[in-house]
C-alpha cells in the first residue's frame, strides 16, 4: 500500500471561491488536483488530508466537496484545518462521511499497516512568545494530540507505521519546544505531515521535529500533486 498526502484543498463547489485571489499559483485549482490525483493514486492506496478541505460553513455544503473526493481513487483520512468551519462533532461527521473516508478526531485510525493520528494544532511560539489566549489554545491542541497518540498506541501492532498529521506547522523559527513538539518527541512517529503554509516551497519548510522527518504538504507547494510519503509494500485493508 502506498501512502500519499496533500493538504489545503480549499474546495468550494457550493459557493465558489476562486483561489486565484491568493495568487496566480492557484490557477487551474482544483482541476489540477483531480487530474494529478488520478495520475498517481491507485484504488488500494491511502491519501492523508491534513486540513482546510472545504470553504463551506455548513456540513451539507461541505459534503458536496467530500463527494467530489469520493470520485477519486484511494481511502482518504481527513483532519480538521483552521478554515474547516463546517466540521461537526465526531459522531455527526462519521455518520455523514462517504464510505471511503475516515476522520481523525482526538483519536486514531488504522488502514492496513499504517496508523494515523493527529490534531489541528495552533500557532506556536517562535522569536516572540505567544499571548495568553494563543498559549491556552495551543495547550489544548497539545492535549488533543496526546489523546490521539494514545489512541494510536492502542491500535498499533508490531510492524505498523505511525504517521502523525497536523494542520498547522509543529513549530516556528527558531523552533523552541512547545506542547506539540513535546507530544511528538514522546510518540516518535515515522513522520509528521502538516499544511497551512502557502507560498512556501516544501524544501524551505521545517523538515524535522527532533529528528522525526516532517513534510509540508500544502497543495500549492506540491503544485497540486499528492506527495508519496510511504510505500509499505503490503496490501491495504479496511480501517479500525
Amino acid at each position: 500500500m502506498r501512502v500519499f498526502a496533500i493538504a489545503d484543498l480549499h474546495l468550494s463547489s457550493v459557493t465558489p471561491k476562486p483561489m486565484t485571489v491568493f495568487g496566480p499559483g492557484w490557477s487551474g485549482h482544483p482541476e489540477a488536483i483531480w487530474a494529478q490525483w488520478r495520475e498517481v493514486v491507485a484504488p488500494g492506496d491511502l491519501v492523508l488530508l491534513p486540513g482546510d478541505l472545504s470553504w463551506a460553513m455548513r456540513l451539507p455544503d461541505a459534503l458536496a466537496d467530500l463527494r467530489l473526493l469520493s470520485g477519486l481513487p484511494g481511502t482518504k483520512v481527513l483532519l480538521r484545518g483552521n478554515h474547516d468551519y463546517w466540521w461537526p462533532t465526531a459522531g455527526k461527521l462519521r455518520a455523514a462521511l462517504p464510505p471511503d473516508q475516515l476522520a481523525v478526531v482526538n483519536d486514531a485510525v488504522r488502514v492496513g499497516n499504517v496508523v494515523v493520528c493527529g490534531s489541528r494544532g495552533w500557532v506556536t511560539p517562535g522569536h516572540e512568545p505567544l499571548g495568553a489566549e494563543d498559549a491556552r489554545l495551543l495547550a489544548r491542541e497539545g492535549e488533543r494530540l496526546a489523546l490521539s497518540v494514545e489512541a494510536a498506541r492502542r491500535l498499533r501492532r508490531p510492524g505498523d507505521h505511525l504517521i502523525l498529521m497536523l494542520h498547522y506547522p509543529p513549530a516556528s523559527p527558531p523552533y523552541p519546544v512547545n506542547p506539540l513538539t513535546q507530544v511528538i518527541a514522546g510518540a516518535r512517529p515515522d513522520m509528521v505531515l502538516y499544511g497551512h503554509l502557502h507560498g512556501v516551497p516544501p524544501e524551505r519548510a521545517m523538515s524535522h521535529v527532533g529528528g522525526v522527518p516532517a513534510y509540508l504538504v500544502a497543495a500549492d507547494g506540491l503544485r497540486f500533486r499528492p506527495k508519496l510519503v510511504l510505500d509499505t509494500g503490503s496490501a491495504g485493508d479496511r480501517a479500525e
